[in-house]
Formats: structure tokens, sequence, C-alpha cells
């Protein structure tokens, strides 16, 4: 009869890092050098590393934005009245575009439209004239809606107590939906600092993270990975159902906190605890299906908008099948497309390349030496549909961020990935300016677009490797685990695994294929 681990009565050792991590070495001579051997380690009561890791969170979410800044700033029009300042492509000059503030006004957020009810008409007047509808998932169009009726209040509020400062609603709007995504974005740090009680200094990289910078304000998608980060947090905690509970709710924000079933499925299995991850699927489903039926029964036309643009999208720039187009004259597999027809051939190579991949991730989780951890897949699995997908929106790279720290906690590897995805922001409005206006041609931003994508592969290739060598993953191998305890995996409930056998493997688990030679 196999034996369940204790949790253990006293928390691990720290993995302190300058000790451990060459950038934090190098960075630590600056005060003092790394900490010494006899230094007393959480021993105080107000700066604890969570509390210093929000803080570094608070400050580069301030940085994001004033970035985003030089996009809300007003001027007076011939009229006399305030309008927003984007003359002489400001947003692409200076590199503040956010599609909060074109959405405001595209989608019907400044007249009081109801999200999948009220549609509006997208080039009216003229021969590609079409009827749309809120673009977004559920949960991410209500939550404009809310955010813009909150801007409308708290502007009449502002004429009524001249005390409140104001500005143009798409402003006031902007801010509102900035400091829900700012929380959202402290509740992934925080629910990635709780994940690593070993490694509480990892959480850094996720509040210091250039992408966060960058990309934070964007689009909306920190409140998907808010519900990602926060449902694995809940099942390492025991709690299947609320772990399912918001990766449902996080596919109502953005699809792919849905993604993270395959990885719970794959090590449910291998842990001979399908029940636990049929509790979390089950949840996921049930959210997923609760929030979004009661809109696609009574608005079919304006939900369904989500998956037709999706469906009828050509490949992007920021994708790899444009790359090949654009250097080698290929016409893409589609040919040239009428507008507004689907390209069903790209569609179905993108579907069956990830379908590929989640099969290849699957193989490996089930013959690895040992049963892989949670957060090594779902990083797999994010940026397998990234790379292999016919869009790569500048945003999406926030998916990717607590799941390379989690799985991946090597600090120059992560950072310098991070500041290479962020720097393609760059390029990529130079070239939306176009060289007409004196900006750049696609060939810098489609090289960067390849150097972001070689980097994500060579993360892949590292998580595969520690998933193949449990004894080269950083946080199985870290100093201060307690013996016998390298088959755990954080991020599942503790109480859920079995005690591993003397090579690793579960009662009855066939031998694995062997991943090296003895010497």
């Amino acid at each position: 009869m196999s034996q369940r681990v204790r949790e253990p009565d006293t928390p691990p050792a720290r993995v302190i890092p300058t000790w451990t991590e060459p950038l934090a070495t190098a960075a630590s001579r600056v005060v003092g050098g790394p900490l010494g051997r006899h230094a007393l380690v959480g021993r105080s009561r107000f700066w604890t590393p969570l509390r210093v890791v929000l803080l570094i969170a608070v400050a580069v979410l301030a940085v994001g934005w004033l970035g985003k800044a030089p996009c809300l700033q007003q001027y007076t029009t011939d009229d006399g009245s305030l309008a927003l300042d984007w003359r002489n492509n400001r947003q692409y000059v200076s590199m503040c575009y956010s599609d909060t503030v074109p959405l405001w006004g595209i989608e019907g957020l400044d007249r009081g439209a109801v999200p999948y009810r009220d549609p509006w008409i997208e080039g009216e007047g003229t021969d590609d004239e079409q009827v749309r509808y809120m673009e977004y998932p559920v949960l991410t169009g209500y939550f404009q809606y809310v955010n813009a009726r909150l801007a409308d209040a708290w502007v009449w509020a502002a004429g009524v107590l001249p005390i409140l400062p104001t500005a143009l609603p798409v402003v006031v709007y902007f801010d509102i939906s900035a400091a829900w995504l700012a929380l959202a974005w402290l509740a992934v740090v925080w629910a990635v600092r709780v994940l690593r009680p070993n490694r509480p200094w990892d959480a850094v990289l996720v509040a210091l993270s250039p992408l966060v910078a960058v990309h934070v304000f964007t689009n909306f998608d920190a409140l998907a990975v808010a519900c990602a980060t926060g449902g694995m947090l809940a099942l390492a905690r025991r709690r299947p159902l609320l772990a399912g509970a918001l990766l449902g709710l996080g596919g109502a924000f953005k699809l792919y906190p849905l993604m993270l079933l395959l990885p719970v499925l794959l090590v449910g299995l291998r842990r001979r605890r399908i029940g636990t991850a049929l509790r979390v699927i089950g949840a996921a489903v049930g959210a997923f299906v609760l929030v979004n039926v009661p809109t696609a029964l009574q608005y079919p036309t304006g939900w369904w908008e989500f998956f037709r643009l999706n469906r009828t999208r050509p490949a992007d720039p920021d994708s790899l099948y444009f790359v090949v187009q654009y250097f080698t004259g290929w016409p893409g597999f589609d040919g040239k497309l009428a507008d507004g027809q689907a390209p069903a051939v790209l569609n179905a190579v993108s579907a069956v390349l990830f379908a590929l991949c989640c099969l290849a991730i699957c193989v490996l989780a089930l013959r690895a030496p040992r049963p892989p951890r949670v957060a090594s897949l779902a990083f797999l699995v994010v940026a397998s549909f990234l790379l292999v997908n016919k869009v790569w929106s500048p945003q999406y790279s926030l998916w990717l961020v607590p799941l390379a720290v989690l799985a991946l906690p090597h600090w120059r590897l992560l950072l310098a990935w991070m500041a290479v995805d962020a720097f393609v922001w760059a390029p990529r409005m130079y070239y939306y300016l176009t060289p007409a206006n004196k900006g750049l041609p696609p060939d810098w931003f489609l090289g960067a677009v390849v150097i972001r994508d070689l980097f994500v592969a060579v993360l892949c290739a590292l998580v595969v490797r520690s998933v193949l060598h449990p004894e080269a993953d950083p946080v199985r191998s870290a100093p201060g685990r307690r013996p016998g305890t390298s088959d755990l995996d954080p991020d599942w409930p503790a109480a859920d695994q079995r005690d591993p056998g003397k090579d690793g493997r579960l009662p009855g688990w066939p031998s694995p294929v062997p991943t090296s030679t003895p010497h």
C-alpha cells in the first residue's frame, strides 16, 4: 500500500538568490556582496519578501502607466473643445499605443452601447461596410462596459464636485481600467510568491519584468493571467473546484487559461490522481459555460463575433507565417483572400500544428522519468500555441511571464528573454508608422519577431530538458529540499502526491526510457 507524503511541519529552507543566481550575485556587489553565511533570514517584521516584491511591482506598474501617458494628453481644438491628442501619429512615435483608447469609441462604449447586443457599422458608406459587435470574450467585454459606465459616473461627479480631478471621458476610462489591471497583476505577483515558499525572490522576476512595463496596459490580458495563476495556486492549496472555477473564468476573459487543463490532466494521470484532475476540469467547464450561456442565448450573433473574427483573421505580422511570406514572397497557404474571407487552410494548419505539439507534450509527460510539474507542462502548452498560432498580439507575451518563472526560474535567461520580447514593441510601433511617415520598413520588426520566437523556443527546450532530467530542474534540485522529496510538485496538492519509489516512479508504473548514459 502506497504512503502519502506528509506536508512538512516547518517551511523548507529558502533559496538565497545571491548564492545561486549569477545575476543576483553580481547585482549584490552594489550593496556589499552576497548574503553572509551567518546572516539571519526572515527576521524583518515589515519588509518581508512579499512586501518588497509588491513594492517593486507597484513601481514597475507606475512606469507602465507613465509609458502610456503620452497617449492620454489633450489639446484644445479650433472650436474650443477638448480632444485627445493623437495628432501626427503620436501613438506610434511615442510608443504609447493601447487598445483601450480606440476601443472606447470604436465599440460604442462612449455612447453606452451594451456589448454583444448593440452593433456598430465598420466602414460605413464604403464597399467594405460591415456590421460588427464586441470582439472580446464575454467577461472582457463586460469589463469594458462596466469601466465605461464608471468613467461616466466619475465625470458626472467631477461636474458636481469640482474638487475631484477629471479629464476627457476616454482618459478617465483608461485610468479606471488601468487601476483594475494593476490590481490583477499584483495578484499574479502574490500568487507566484505563495507558490514558491522556498524561492520567494523568484516572484521579483514577475514584478520586474520589462514586459509588464510595456504591455500590462496595452490590452486586458492581465485579468486572464491573474485567473490562470490564481487557479494554479488554488490547485496547490488543495482547492480543485476553486482552481477549476478560476481557470474557467479566466477562459471567459481570454481563452488561454483553459489550455492549462491539459497539464492538469497529464499530471493527474501520472500521479494516479485522476479524480483531482477531473474535478478541476469539470469546475472549469462549468464556470466557463455558466458565464457564457446567458449571453450566447440572448445575443448569439454578438457572442459569436469573437470566434468569427478569430476564424477570418489572416496571418498577423506577429506570426511566423507572415514572416515567411514577407521574406520569401510566398503567397501563403490560401493565396490572396477576399475581404472577410477566412484563411481556411491556414486555420487548419495552425490547429493541426498545435494538436501535434499537444500530442508531443502528452508523450513527454507520460514517458518522463518522474511525474512532470504542472508549471513545466503549462509553459510548454501555452508557448507552443503562441509559436504556431497565426496571431501573437504583443500583450500575449504576458501569458508566459508567470509560467516561465514557475517552470524555469533562471534569472539571467528569463530577464534576457523578457527584455528582447519587450524590445519588439519599438520596431512594431515604427513599422505601423510606415517609412512614408519616417517609420521603419517591415524587415526590422519581422527580424525582431524571429529573435523573440527563437528565445521562446530555447526556453521550451530547456523546460523539456528539466522534465527529462529532473536533477537539472532548478525547482526540484533547489537547496533546502527535504531528502526524498525531489519528485514532489509544488503546484500539485502535497497531500495528493504519493511517495515516489526508489527510482522516482509510482508503484506499478512502467520503467522509463533511459535519459542518460551511466558514467
